[in-house]
Order: C-alpha cells, then sequence, then structure tokens
C-alpha cells in the first residue's frame, strides 16, 4: 500500500477497499472526529469547568475570611462586654452631683480621724470634660510624718477616686518662726471625680453649640 493509492479513492466504493486502506481511513476519521469534538464540545466545557473552579476557590476564599472575621468579631464583642464592665465599676467610683458634699467630708474625716489638723481646705471651681467634672480642693494639714502618711492611705482606702497632686512638705512653723517640734506641714491639691448626669451633659453640649455659633 503506497500513499498514491489515497489519491484516486472513491468514497462510493470506499466499502471495495483494501482492509489495510479501510484501517488508515478509518483512524484518520477517528482523529478527525476527536479533533472536532475536542475543539467545538469539549474545549468550551473545559474552560467553563475552569472558570467554575476558580469561581469555587474564590467563594472558598472569601468563606475562610468571613470565618476569620466572625471569629474577631465574636472577640471584640467579648472585650467590649469587658470594657463596659470596667467602664461600669470606674463609674461606680465617681460621684454623683449629690454625693460631693459627702466626699469632701469624707477626705476631712481622714485627716481628723490621724491626728491632723487642717489649715486650709478650699475647694476649687470645677473642671469640666466630656462626661466628669474635675474637683480640685487645695489642702494644707499639720502633723507628724507618720499621721501625714496615714492620712495619704486612707484617702487612697476611700471608696471615691482621689487623687493628691504637687505635695509638699515641710517643717511646721518656718515661716513663723515658732517651729512645732517634729510636726510638719502637708500641702496638697485633692482632686476628686464626678460623671456629669444626661441633663449636664445635653446642657454643656447645647452651650458649647451656642457659644460656637457666635
Amino acid at each position: 500500500m503506497q500513499l498514491s493509492d489515497f489519491n484516486n479513492i472513491d468514497l462510493k466504493t470506499a466499502g471495495n477497499l483494501p482492509m489495510p486502506m479501510k484501517a488508515v481511513l478509518l483512524s484518520i476519521l477517528a482523529v478527525a472526529v476527536l479533533v472536532l469534538g475536542y475543539v467545538f464540545l469539549l474545549s468550551p466545557n473545559l474552560k467553563e469547568l475552569k472558570a467554575e473552579k476558580e469561581k469555587e476557590q474564590g467563594l472558598r476564599d472569601e468563606y475562610m475570611a468571613k470565618k476569620i472575621q466572625a471569629v474577631r468579631i465574636k472577640a471584640y464583642e467579648q472585650q467590649v462586654v469587658e470594657i463596659q464592665r470596667t467602664f461600669g465599676t470606674l463609674l461606680k467610683q465617681l460621684p454623683d452631683k449629690s454625693e460631693m458634699d459627702r466626699l469632701l467630708t469624707d477626705i476631712n474625716q481622714a485627716g481628723l480621724s490621724q491626728g491632723l489638723s487642717f489649715e486650709g481646705f478650699v475647694p476649687m471651681p470645677e473642671i469640666f470634660a466630656e462626661f466628669y467634672a474635675e474637683k480640685p480642693i487645695n489642702i494644707k494639714v499639720l502633723g507628724h510624718y507618720h499621721e501625714l502618711g496615714a492620712f495619704v492611705t486612707e484617702v487612697a482606702k476611700l471608696s471615691r477616686i482621689v487623687t493628691l497632686h504637687n505635695l509638699q512638705i515641710q517643717p511646721a512653723g518656718k515661716e513663723d518662726k515658732q517651729p512645732h517640734k517634729d510636726m510638719l506641714v502637708m500641702e496638697a491639691v485633692a482632686k476628686t471625680y464626678r460623671y456629669l448626669d444626661a441633663d449636664e451633659v445635653a446642657a454643656r453640649k447645647a452651650q458649647e453649640s451656642k457659644a460656637g455659633k457666635k
């Protein structure tokens, strides 16, 4: 069988061709069918399959990202709850307006209970912040060293927040030249804080807004 034998093939009489030639023709036909099938049928499906796989991977990545985000949100929510609980605890340590007089009395009593003599106890005007007010008190007390230390300790033990600032300690009678034996004078600024109720916050915002328009 030679290649020239295929030049004069008549398809009408292809059934009478020798078996080897039939085998070659069938092989060529099969290859042609496979090629056409790949080009017109299989290739588009493969492209579609690839696109679907990429889409699936994208959805998986999106799912994992949202899952991680959900886990983080849960952790953030727990942190918010903890912050709110801590804030609530601290807020309870801030007196409201009606409790300020009692707190000033407690600070005074803390000094008297340790045997100190108050030479000055002057509440100053409040300093306002966003949701609380700071109340400074200039104090001047006379006593022995250990009594002054006990007073500071008692102030720290108060149920409400009180901080001491600008402490100055010097021998008593230094200015009037009549020293008291082993006595010291302590001057400090005691600061306590109170939270502003809703009415006060609203009033201050309205006042600030009105001042800003001028």
